[in-house]
């Protein structure tokens, strides 16, 4: 039982935690902060907090846990301005998509208290945002990888991790840099891909004609090209070396693809076809093995 949380952003995903640890009954106040008032207010009026403040002293005093539920360019500013109001039992933590530029953002900013910070990445989201966006659920089977710190104490990681698996999430643990390197491959490069296609849809002047025949293939490819751009501007721009990188090697299979196309290589491209056959079924099967059934649609972020 946690007594006084505070989180910090309560649209989709703050608000989804909030909502799980009420769920559970494991929080005796959640206290909202958010940029944005009109989100704050509808985030109180929905339930998803029980308070709402603008001052961090008054957030923080006696709380046994912060999140930070915002997009990761405002790390660091968030978590300077919380900085001088960080009590020794508090910990800190967030659910930003890229993590090596968050410790670095939290060393700058924290110092000495860095050791509060736990870093975290819950992989669950949907299209829309906002506190209406937000469900009590969204968590269940999802993974959330935690990314300790070298300062961090053993208890301090515990206490995130059973706060995540309260709102029924199975905890995984990469070092920051590692972290990065994987969903550099397996999410950001697909929304830069959604959004690129999409786009590149869009600027066509028949565009028009073009998205009045697109169906289920093209939804389902695009479904991540309607999540927050400037959320993902900012994931891109953070994890951008290693993204790069994925980017090159993806750009070196189309060209083979190209190849084969324009060779009229048809048993190239088809075996090219049954390996991603193979290898997404393997994985479904996988996930369908490790996890319960999703209740709600996941978007990795």
């Amino acid at each position: 039982m946690l007594g006084k949380v505070v989180v910090v952003g309560v649209g989709l995903i703050g608000g989804s935690f909030a909502l799980a640890l009420k769920a559970a009954g494991a929080a005796r106040q959640i206290v909202g902060m958010e940029r944005s008032q009109e989100a704050l207010a509808r985030a109180l009026e929905l339930g998803i907090v029980d308070s709402t403040t603008d001052s961090f002293e008054d957030a923080l005093a006696g709380a046994d846990l912060v999140l930070v539920a915002a997009p990761v360019a405002q790390t660091g500013t968030i978590l300077a301005a919380l900085a001088p109001y960080l009590d020794v039992g508090t910990v800190v933590t967030d659910a930003g998509s890229t993590k090596a530029d968050v410790v670095a953002a939290a060393r700058a900013a924290l110092g000495g208290k860095v050791r509060q910070f736990v870093p975290a990445h819950p992989i669950a989201g949907r299209e829309s945002n906002g506190p209406d966006a937000a469900l009590s659920d969204l968590y269940q089977g999802k993974k959330v990888v935690v990314t300790p710190l070298p300062e961090n104490a053993a208890g301090d990681v515990g206490l995130v991790a059973a706060a995540w698996r309260l709102c029924g999430a199975l905890i995984h643990t990469l070092a920051p840099e590692e972290h990065d390197q994987v969903f550099a491959a397996v999410s950001h490069l697909p929304h830069l891909l959604a959004f690129a296609l999409v786009d590149d849809i869009a600027n066509k002047p028949h565009a028009d004609r073009l998205f009045q025949y697109a169906a289920s293939g093209f939804r389902d490819f695009t479904r991540i090209a309607g999540s927050s751009p400037e959320m993902w501007r900012d994931i891109s721009l953070a994890n951008r070396d290693a993204l790069l990188t994925e980017l090159d090697a993806y750009l070196a299979q189309l060209t083979v693809l190209r190849a084969r196309l324009a060779a009229n290589d048809g048993p190239g491209l088809e075996a090219i076809y049954t390996n991603a056959q193979r290898a997404r079924r393997a994985w479904s099967e996988a996930i369908e093995t490790a996890e319960p059934p999703a209740p709600t649609q996941e978007e990795p972020e």
